[in-house]
């Protein structure tokens, strides 16, 4: 990321909130500007007005809260990453969908806001063709999970596979298994860059977790650890168009 840094947005309702994240974010080196906004509908009249390279959003906010903010931003040609602020919890897995980089709990912690700005910063160079690194793997994903009542996160890497239940799909890891209120079809447009391919209209796997490709009477499956799943198949040319020209992770 070249100087001045990043510009930053932020939306709270409440002042002393806004005024304290501002404040924490203009004490860090990445940030070149802070704009704050005391709601959703004046911080979109700045988004007209000007390029902002992230939004630090408040979620329950009166009239456009964050959510319906994010969703607004969604349709933007060019749009600015979305950290959400919140007290709640309960707002995480919703924010995944709508493809936010992080999910800072309040009260602040200036380390939990360091760390969301590194990620904003990555996606950054990600996207950009001529920074250093630029053919190096994107930045992973954190996604969060509900287990138990509690919000829990994992890396995009760390799933396996995944399978569709209904509007949902359950994402499997080493160390078991999470449902998530997002359509199979979503994470396959989202992760396709990632390595992750449909082998079956239930089914979305991630290539670098795939072991062995067996070949039985014409039907194919494709083995992830002790885990044997079968390819459908109108899936199975693809995949093994697939695999032949990305060699296989050993076990």
């Amino acid at each position: 990321m070249t100087s001045p840094g990043l510009t930053a947005l932020v939306v709270d309702d409440e002042l002393p909130a806004l005024s304290e994240l501002t404040w924490l974010l203009g004490q860090d080196e990445r940030i070149g500007e802070v704009i704050a906004s005391s709601s959703g509908t004046e911080a979109l009249g700045v988004l007209d007005s000007r390029d902002v390279d992230v939004v630090f959003s408040d979620i329950s906010m009166p009239g456009l809260d964050g959510m319906a903010l994010a969703r607004v931003i969604a349709r933007f040609s060019t749009q600015p990453q979305i950290v959400f602020v919140t007290a709640h919890e309960q707002h995480a897995v919703d924010a995944f969908t709508l493809g936010a980089t992080d999910y800072v709990m309040k009260p602040v912690r200036e380390a939990r806001l360091a760390e969301a700005i590194r990620r904003v910063v990555a996606r950054v160079e990600d996207s950009d063709p001529g920074a250093a690194g630029a053919e190096a793997e994107v930045a992973d994903e954190t996604i969060p999970v509900e287990l138990g009542g509690v919000t829990r996160f994992i890396s995009r890497s760390q799933i396996r596979f995944a399978q569709a239940q209904g509007d949902y799909a359950r994402l499997h890891t080493d160390a078991g298994s999470h449902l998530v209120r997002i359509p199979l079809s979503v994470l396959e447009q989202q992760w396709a860059e990632h390595g992750f391919v449909r082998i079956h209209r239930s089914t979305l796997v991630a290539l670098p977790h795939v072991t062995e490709v067996r070949m039985d009477h014409g039907r194919c499956a494709v083995v992830i650890g002790s885990t044997v799943l079968q390819v459908s198949r109108r899936h199975t040319k693809e995949l093994r168009d697939l695999l032949l020209r990305r060699p296989l992770r050993r076990p």
